[in-house]
Parts: structure tokens; sequence; C-alpha cells
């Protein structure tokens, strides 16, 4: 074979080009592209340049399939309550925070968590108004499906005891009838349209507010994404790879609100190029636990008459799916309890049905979360080869929630092995910034079911644990199958994509402690070297 001058050869003593096969020693690149992985002595001849990658093996690169980067990139200049143990930590935290602010400026973030503080009751705009006055306060739950709103707030979002409950959400009352200041669901979407209305972001500012987070994210050994955020997270992705500024690869969700501008628009699924391309409309079918607004089919232990909330009905879901999938839209949709997850089927079936049972070629259909299922929906759902996007650091951060709960409930929960064993495909990412986008984490829950200071002992029903290639897998090939790239993304073998990261510990091999402790030591994307320690 003739020298080709442009060729790369990466080289490193355990390169997992197929994860769960014997590992090979180099990688031969030329573009964007493997041309050849095996031995690199032997390809070495080849190779005009050759880099040894650092740290203990290589993988294909990670792969989040549900990330908000909007948020993330916001979340990082926001106050963060994530791991406030109490309604004190977090009112101090909130005021240490709001010293840092112009007078008057508006005061976000979140991460609030009452059901993990030591005193276990929802706070209140009372709180905040002693606090912070007029400054208008709004803070989302560590699940991202309600807020905390202060007066001020509540007054700029016109919301007080004559406000209807928004279809979909719910307002929070005292028994005067006012506002506490939760607001679920779609009714905290009252607060933040408010708040958009009124203080506005530019879009440079988001833009390179993104450009920073993406370059966190290529750092944690991320080399491409599935996007859930809206049309300003779309435009700044947009922006940043006009200016060749994009570092990793850009699966780009459409917000179902956003669907008939998209349709409008022409835009289709796969569309795009290798770094920005088009993803699935997201739906919301329900909310979460931690709000007690996911759909459940029995009401929650010690909460009579709540089995949480239809954010979507089914109809308009098997709509909404319908005219998404006749312009060549894939349809992705959030669904955490089981009857949601039910519903959801029922649409799909429906929309297959009423188009000769088949999806058009190369469109997919989703259920993100997909946390809890009734054993009974799994043969339904691998029949109408509807893939798991699953998150799992929401197992080891709810896990006692869900005892709590769903106490007594026959479900499968965050049910990864039983999902492929029913020949189910799973996508893992993150949720971020709802967890952190740190993927390894995620690595250390799918295999132990335990966090990251080892509880549960033996972890929590440790028969859904999987096996290190399989949750390698779910970080790489299965979120490439969801994107509809399972051929050219996920491995590390001749023709696929030179997308790959260098770890200072080898996840085929290492336990829970060990992934929790690792970290990516360099990350390439597309041939090229895009971060290093």
């Amino acid at each position: 074979m003739p020298r080709q001058t442009q060729r790369i050869l990466f080289r490193h003593r355990r390169i997992h080009a197929v994860p769960g096969q014997q590992p090979v020693t180099g990688l031969l690149v030329d573009g964007e592209r493997i041309v050849a992985a095996g031995d690199a002595t032997r390809l070495a001849d080849d190779a005009a340049t050759v880099v040894d990658l650092p740290g203990v093996a290589v993988i294909p690169g990670l792969h989040d399939a549900h990330l908000h980067t909007a948020g993330y990139a916001r979340s990082l200049t926001e106050v963060d309550l994530r791991d406030a143990d109490s309604l004190d930590e977090v009112l101090r935290r909130v005021a240490a925070h709001a010293a840092t602010l112009p007078p008057g400026a508006p005061l976000t973030g979140g991460g609030w968590y009452a059901d993990s503080w030591q005193q276990r009751t929802l706070p209140h705009r009372t709180q905040l108004d002693a606090l912070l006055g007029d400054r208008p306060v709004l803070l989302s739950s560590k699940d991202e499906h309600s807020v905390w709103a202060n007066s001020a707030m509540l007054r700029l979002a016109g919301i007080d005891a004559a406000t209807p409950d928004p279809p979909g959400g719910s307002i929070d009352r005292d028994e005067a009838g006012q506002p506490t200041g939760i607001l679920r669901e779609h009714a905290s979407r009252l607060g933040w349209d408010a708040l958009s209305a009124t203080y506005s972001e530019s879009s440079q500012a988001l833009t390179e507010a993104v450009g920073g987070a993406l370059d966190r994210l290529l750092s944690l050994g991320l080399t491409a994404i599935h996007d859930i955020d809206g049309e300003d997270a779309r435009a700044a992705f947009a922006a940043l790879h006009a200016d060749g500024r994009l570092p990793l690869r850009v699966h780009k969700a459409i917000r179902v609100e956003h669907l008939d501008a998209a349709i409008a628009e022409g835009r289709r699924s796969g569309d795009g190029d290798g770094w920005l391309s088009t993803g699935p409309v997201k739906m919301f079918a329900d909310g979460a636990l931690g709000s007690h607004t996911c759909d459940m089919t029995t009401d929650f232990v010690g909460d009579p008459g709540n089995s949480g909330m239809a954010v979507t009905e089914t109809a308009e879901l098997a709509q909404r799916a319908g005219a998404a999938l006749d312009a060549g839209i894939s349809v992705a949709t959030h669904a955490i309890g089981d009857h949601a997850a039910q519903r959801v089927l029922d649409a799909y079936q429906q929309v297959l049905g009423d188009r000769g049972g088949a999806l058009p070629p190369g469109k997919k259909l989703r259920i993100e979360h997909a946390q809890y299922l009734r054993r009974q929906d799994l043969a339904r759902m691998a029949g109408l080869g509807v893939i798991a996007s699953m998150q799992p650091t929401h197992c080891t951060t709810d896990f006692e929630l869900t005892d709590q709960l769903l106490a007594g409930h026959q479900l499968v929960a965050y049910g990864w092995k039983t999902l492929l064993d029913n020949g189910i495909a799973l996508a893992f990412g993150s949720d971020a910034p709802v967890e952190s986008p740190d993927p390894l984490p995620g690595l250390a829950a799918a295999v132990g079911r335990v966090r990251r200071d080892g509880r549960p002992s033996g972890g929590w029903q440790p028969a859904e644990r999987l096996t290190a290639a399989h949750a390698v897998d779910a970080y790489t090939r299965g979120p490439a199958f969801a994107a509809g790239r399972e051929h050219e993304l996920g491995l590390l073998q001749p023709g696929y994509l030179a997308d790959l990261v260098a770890l200072d510990v080898d996840p085929l091999t290492a336990g829970p402690d060990e992934l929790y402790a690792g970290r990516a030591e360099a990350t390439v994307v597309g041939g090229v070297l895009r971060w290093q320690r």
C-alpha cells in the first residue's frame, strides 16, 4: 500500500475498538474516518503522524442521548442547589448568590429537592420574600418539572388566587387559595415565559455560553450529544458551526411547540451534516417522580388520590407523532410513569397501524426516561421498535424515593437488563443539568446501581445491573442507533468516524468505585485531538 501522507496513527496499548472484544493497539485515520484498526506496529508504515494517546484505555467516543445544553450552560452561572440537604442551606446559597448580582436582577437556578431535606416539606414563596424582597426569583426543582417562585416573580407572571391551572399544569395553593409559589409542569412555563419576556438574553450571549458548555462536555469524553432544548439552542449550535467552533457532534431535537414551524421549514430527522443534524420531535406525556407528577396507574404511597398527571393526552400524542412521521421526523416522548409509557405505546401503535404498521425508513420512535414500566408492555415496546432513552444516574438519585412513593407497585423500575433481555434498544444519557453530564458516573450507576458512597450495598435491585460491555454499548452504539448513525458512530472500525476518548480507567474491567473516580484524559472527534488534560 503506498504511503498516504495525511494519515494519522492513534496508538495505545489498549484500544477497545469493539467493546467486549479483543483490544487493538492502533487506529489508522484518514481525514475524519478510520481506515484500519489493528496492530500499531503493522500500521505505522502507512502513517505520516503518530499520536500516542494517554490513559489506561481508549474506547469509542461517549455519546449522550438526552442533554439540555442551553439549560446546562445557564446552570454554570446560576445558583446550584442540587446537593443542599436542608431548606436553610438552600436559602443560604440563594442569599450568597444574590449578593453577586446587580440590584433588581432576577435570580435563577435550581436543583432543590425537598424529598432529600432533613424536613421534607415543600418550600414557600414567603421564605424567598423575606430573603430577597422584590427581586424576582425562579428556582427549578431537581427534576425541572416544578419551580419555586417568590411573590415578585408571581406578580411578574400575572399569577394570583384567581389564575386558573393551565392545561397540563398546576399551581399549588394554600388553605386560603393563594399561590404558595410552587408551579408544576406547564404552570412553570408561566414563570419562565414572563422572565424571558422581561429580561431578554442576547443570542450572542447564549452562543458563547453554549460554546463554553460544549468545551466542558468535550473534557468529559463526550464526542456527540442529542440536545433536547429549544430553538434558541439550535441557533447557538448553528452559529458555532458556521464559525467552525462546534467541537462535537449535535443531534438537535425539535420541541413539540415548534413542530409545525419545523415541518413548514422542511426539516427532516437526519438532515444536516456530520456535525449538526436534525433530531426527533420531543413531546411530553407526563411529569416526574420528584414532583409527584409522573403518570402512574396507581396512587403514590402516602398521597391518596394522586397518581400523577397526563401532561399531554393520548389522542394529541398520536396526532403529533403522526404529523411528525408523515413529515420525515422521528419521535421521542418523555414518559416516566408506567401509565404514561402505556399511553405513549398506545399512541405509537395507533400511528403505525394507520400507516401500514411500519416506520418510515430511517425514522425512530423513542421513550425518554422509561423509568417505570408495566411488564406486560415490554413485548409491545420491542415489537414497535421503540428505543428506551434512559439516564442511569436517575436510578441512583431516586431509588429511595421510588421505594417510598411506589412501594408495592409491581413495576420494571430502571430495568435496563430486563429491557435488553426483551429486545429493546438502550440509549443512555444524563438529562443534564438535572444530573451531571459526566458519563463515567453514569457507567458506574449502570454496572453497579450504587451511589458514589457505595449505597445501597450490593446495588439497588441488582438483577438489573448491566455488564460493562452492555453499559459502554448504551453510551456509544445505542445513541448512534437512536440518531440513525449506527453505521458510522459507536465503534472504532474501518469506515467509522474517528471519535474516541482516552480514559484513566478501563470501563470494561473497572468497578463502580473506579468509574466514579475516573476521568477523561483526551478526546478525539473526527480524527482531531480536540481536548487533552
